[in-house]
């Protein structure tokens, strides 16, 4: 018996992957598709994913095979320069294809052991919740069985694992649908570059991009629907691609040998409950949207990166009451406003006079720095914060803003930026390994009890004005403080109790 299954082998499932390995973690991750997809729908990482890539010494590899992005407010189809003051050391996204983010996170699950099976597609689960080993087993189409301790249903949209626990996916349906897939064309550059402009004027689900995925000749191209498709996973053809081309745009371009082809809606659903006893979701597994924003993938993958070190503590034997539950209470109102902005976007995207007007005055208030701030910090992810139920205490006493450090109570629950320590470097080159970490400016607290969970470092940022932070492995703030018998408090409340 395995420690966690993880069914589905997309960015979210290797990001799981890693993130429960780097926890010593047994993992065995089961794929349906006998070799990575070559559409890359999910082209943008955010800056929170940028910054978690950084926190796991993942950016480097990233960096080399993407281009780097500056755009503030990027939001129904409206684009303005990025806002001073965003609360990050990394303010840019990176333009990676998913292929390459697959093939980048495969790789760095197999360094740190993941088994990863292919060709594996879960047909049936059954849960052992009270048998004296509890845990899940799952069957697979050719008869195999695996059982596992836990299991994360990471299976996208449609997911298996989802409908085998019976979790409710309620929402609203598609209204409209869009086309998308890579080919080829034969009409020169320049006049497929005219006519996208002056399509795009009234027209924003449309799009012919170049040269896509530094493919030569390769045009990702996106064209609105004549309406929702009775079956929707069914592939669109070349002929509806050129037909709605020429309805849209007034000619097809000549498109031609496509890579791929498919159609997504503006459907928005969300799982009920992201936990049901030792089976769990993540990704689209647990909510889908419309790409509008791209945040799509990096909702999952952030995801990941709150589940993975929750679900390590719990098979490694020190979780905390609650903390594994606490993926749902923390993730699923993230996934909630998700789908609440991306429905506000479609709305703007609309060629009636109504959203028209609307997106004119939206772009009008988003040239207001604050407003444009926080849509970036919306859409980035940099603004999520976690209730974390503290308070900042400064010798002994609870403060809300004090001379000693005001910064505290803005930190609690959010994710601590990548500061620059005075001896140590960057804060983000400390945090690889996936644990806890108490950053001391002090030097008097200590983490006795802790420390084969929890890094103790003592130094000092001019970018922080705080006693100390505790730091979870996933980078969000749990304390801060200077009281030594506070800290021993919150200590037991993220790490569980301390060893003898």
């Amino acid at each position: 018996m395995t420690d966690v299954t993880v069914v589905g082998a997309g960015p979210t499932g290797l990001m799981l992957a890693c993130e429960l390995r780097l926890a010593g973690v047994g993992v065995v991750v089961l794929e349906r598709l006998t070799e990575p997809t070559e559409q890359s729908r999910g082209r943008g990482l955010h800056t929170r994913s940028v910054e978690l890539l950084d926190q796991r010494g993942l950016l480097d590899r990233f960096l080399a095979v993407s281009e780097t992005f500056r755009v503030g407010g990027f939001f129904g189809g409206v684009h303005k320069p990025w806002p001073d003051g965003l609360d990050t050391a990394h303010p840019y996204g990176l333009a990676t294809s998913q292929t390459d983010t697959v093939r980048l996170l495969t790789e760095r699950a197999l360094e740190l052991g993941a088994e990863i099976r292919r060709g594996s597609d879960v047909v049936g689960l059954t849960r052992h919740e009270e048998s004296p080993a509890p845990g899940v087993t799952v069957e697979l189409a050719d008869g195999t069985r695996l059982r596992s301790r836990y299991l994360v249903g990471c299976d996208g949209g449609r997911s298996t694992v989802r409908k085998l626990i019976g979790v409710g996916f309620p929402g609203q349906p598609a209204t409209v649908e869009t086309l998308l897939g890579d080919m080829e064309a034969t009409e020169d550059r320049e006049t497929i570059a005219a006519v996208v402009a002056e399509v795009r004027t009234t027209q924003l689900r449309f799009g012919v991009i170049p040269d896509v995925d530094g493919k030569a000749g390769v045009y990702r191209v996106v064209v609105p629907a004549e309406g929702v498709a009775e079956d929707r996973t069914a592939a669109p053809t070349l002929d509806e691609f050129k037909q709605r081309l020429r309805a849209t745009a007034g000619t097809d371009f000549g498109v031609h040998t496509p890579r791929w082809l498919s159609r997504f809606g503006d459907a928005t659903r969300q799982a009920e409950r992201y936990r049901v006893g030792r089976v769990l979701l993540a990704g689209d597994a647990a909510h889908i949207h419309p790409p509008t924003g791209g945040q799509g993938l990096n909702l999952g993958v952030q995801d990941a990166f709150n589940l993975g070190w929750k679900l390590a503590a719990e098979v490694n034997g020190w979780a905390p009451e609650g903390l594994l539950d606490s993926y749902h209470t923390e993730r699923h109102p993230v996934g909630a406003a998700v789908l609440d902005n991306t429905r506000a976007q479609m709305a703007l995207l609309g060629t009636d006079p109504g959203p028209t007007a609307l997106r004119e005055l939206f772009a009008k208030l988003m040239d207001f720095e604050e407003v444009n701030r926080y849509v970036t910090g919306m859409i980035t992810a940099v603004d999520v914060r976690y209730d974390v139920g503290h308070e900042v205490r400064y010798n002994g006493r609870h403060d809300v803003g004090h001379d000693q450090g005001e910064e505290g109570p803005a930190l609690l629950g959010r994710r601590l930026r990548d500061v620059t320590l005075k001896r140590s470097g960057r804060l983000y080159a400390l945090t690889h390994h996936a644990r806890g970490l108490l950053l001391d400016r002090t030097g008097r607290l200590s983490v006795t009890g802790w420390t084969d969970r929890v890094d103790h470092v003592v130094d000092v940022s001019d970018e922080l004005d705080v006693p100390a932070v505790l730091l979870r492995p996933d980078g969000h703030v749990a304390w801060a403080g200077d009281d030594q018998a506070d800290l021993l408090d919150h200590l037991p409340r993220w790490f569980g109790p301390p060893t003898a």
